[in-house]
């Protein structure tokens, strides 16, 4: 039975956990308190095959290298992976990206240094770097329901997302298949965040927000900096080398999806990746 150590089960992460055990897979789920008890953390790492991480930085430095990293880059592995970010890449004036793409962002000098000692840390080092993430209960169509959309009148601005089931299905392809690392996992759709957001009203039967101006928005300092970049991820070397597609592989075919979900007990539905071991 392949055994999975998972640091920071989050949002991504915890569906990709329950993806895993439906497949017979043993995991164990380091939260925080968890990661504190340096003992308990050691054994994990002792005793697991296959180790995630998708802590963020904290503090300007990555807090599972400051105290694992050592343990874990001495470790005998199958796989090792970091959920990273294609934040790191900044503002490219709407220019694709890809993973040979530098780190340009000076506000993400964090994660973009996690970024690469992930990559350098063990032979095995898989980073998949991710745009914005959306799914159940995260998601334009919630954002539109609580009366908290916008539309900033920004009209070059774009840029790409991904449904967190397509992230998990990656990160389990790459299980399956594939070399060590960097692979950015998007949507086949880079796009205005405007079209999301309208899109998804009229799922819902909304109207649109109005346009705002960034400062009429008032939007928090996240939420800016958001706006202040704008690029188009590559999700080629994933597909190639993973044999990875997403199942959404647009907003308008994962905001449909999500419309489906109609009971609190599909919304907890895990997706149906196949998560085998890398062989």
């Amino acid at each position: 039975m392949p055994h999975m150590l998972i640091f920071g089960p989050g949002y991504t992460a915890s569906r990709l956990a329950a993806a895993l055990e439906a497949e017979g897979w043993r995991v164990t789920r380091a939260d925080r308190a968890m990661m504190a008890d340096r003992n308990a953390m050691l054994a994990a790492i002792a005793a697991a095959d296959h180790i995630l991480s998708s802590v963020p930085p904290a503090g300007g430095g990555d807090p599972v290298l400051a105290r694992y990293g050592p343990a874990l880059a001495g470790t005998r592995l199958d796989w090792l992976g970091y959920l990273s970010s294609t934040g790191i890449h900044g503002d490219t004036g709407g220019a694709w990206v890809d993973e040979g793409a530098p780190a340009a962002a000076p506000r993400r000098a964090a994660r973009a240094a996690a970024d690469a000692a992930w990559l350098t840390l063990h032979p095995q080092a898989r980073v998949f770097r991710l745009p914005g993430i959306y799914g159940p209960g995260r998601s334009a169509l919630d954002r539109v329901a609580a009366g908290k959309a916008h539309r900033i009148d920004l009209p070059d601005q774009v840029f790409s997302r991904v449904h967190v089931d397509d992230i998990v299905a990656g990160v389990c392809a790459s299980l399956r298949a594939g070399p060590p690392g960097a692979y950015n996992l998007a949507d086949d759709l880079p796009a205005p965040q405007n079209a999301v957001v309208e899109a998804a009203c009229d799922l819902l039967g909304r109207p649109w927000p109005p346009l705002e101006t960034l400062d009429a928005a008032a939007l928090s300092p996240a939420a800016r900096g958001f706006y202040a970049e704008n690029r188009r991820v590559a999700n080629g070397k994933a597909k190639r080398l993973l044999g990875w597609a997403p199942l959404y592989p647009d907003y308008r075919a994962g905001l449909r999806a999500l419309m489906a979900i109609s009971s609190p007990a599909s919304e907890s539905a895990q997706p149906s990746a196949a998560c085998q071991p890398h062989t």
